[in-house]
């Protein structure tokens, strides 16, 4: 039995990844501001540190896998501090556990969005690691309706570059950590439903997000694919940002990335 930690475990691709786990056999420390084993704010700096202590804790010192799911999708700082300051303070606070494993694993989630408009001066600030001066942009960009929506996309972009950047480092493939993201498109999920409550909405997503396979999709579909980053097969992606997004990635690039 392995042991896994999901942060964003209470709802969303979180809850469906925790329970796809548990329903395989393993040990799940589920992580989320409510409903979880652990319940911790990872927008500040101590419910970032109590999650390391209570996870060590919990797991007896020895973590096998590390899926960093909680995020946001509203246009304000605090999308800043989960999704990109609480994400990598999940994997970084968290790596030491994994050093005790035969097979440890690390994922986390970036999204189809990090290949929409973005603010490159944010993004510049999130890699700097200046999390305050990050904020401080974040909170500069909602002031008007066509920057505040560049938070999102921003954070995934700083995030999939995070992981590009440190996967082949002596601290994570050095240590025989393999460490990948995935990259969803439109996930059925209650931080979704309202965009999707009205045909206008729904219209609109569906321009900007489009997903020719099979349309929207349902969480359990990202999570399998999470579990599988997360398990013992996964020895040799490094680095990988792996969009499960119905064809989106294909539809807005094309081979331009070849």
């Amino acid at each position: 039995m392995r042991t896994y930690v999901v942060t964003g475990s209470a709802s969303g691709i979180g809850k469906a990844t925790a329970d796809l786990l548990v329903e395989r056999g393993e040990k799940v420390i589920g992580v989320d501001l409510r409903d979880a084993d652990i319940t911790v704010d990872l927008t500040t700096p101590g419910g970032r540190d109590r999650l390391v202590t209570e996870v060590t804790q919990l797991s007896g010192g020895t973590v096998d896998g590390v899926l960093a799911v909680a995020g946001l999708a509203i246009p304000a700082p605090a999308t800043v501090g989960v999704n990109y300051f609480g994400m990598v303070a999940t994997l970084e606070g968290l790596r030491p556990l994994l050093a005790h494993s035969d097979a440890p694993r690390a994922v986390g989630v970036s999204s189809m969005a990090s290949l929409q408009p973005s603010d490159e001066r944010l993004i510049e600030l999130e890699l700097s690691g200046d999390e305050q001066a990050a904020l401080a942009r974040a909170a500069e960009l909602t002031a008007a309706p066509d920057t505040a929506n560049l938070i999102y996309s921003s954070t995934k972009v700083g995030f999939s570059r995070w992981i590009r950047r440190n996967a082949a480092t002596a601290e994570w493939a050095g240590a025989g950590i393999p460490l990948n993201a995935v990259a969803p498109g439109v996930i059925l999920t209650p931080m979704v439903a309202p965009l999707l409550e009205t045909a206008e909405g729904r219209a609109m997503i569906e321009q900007a997000v489009p997903m020719p396979l099979n349309g929207f999709a349902e969480p359990i579909v990202v999570a399998r694919l999470l579990a599988w980053l997360a398990g013992p097969e996964n020895t040799h992606l490094c680095g990988q940002v792996v969009f499960v997004d119905g064809g989106s990635d294909v539809v807005i690039r094309g081979d331009s990335v070849w």
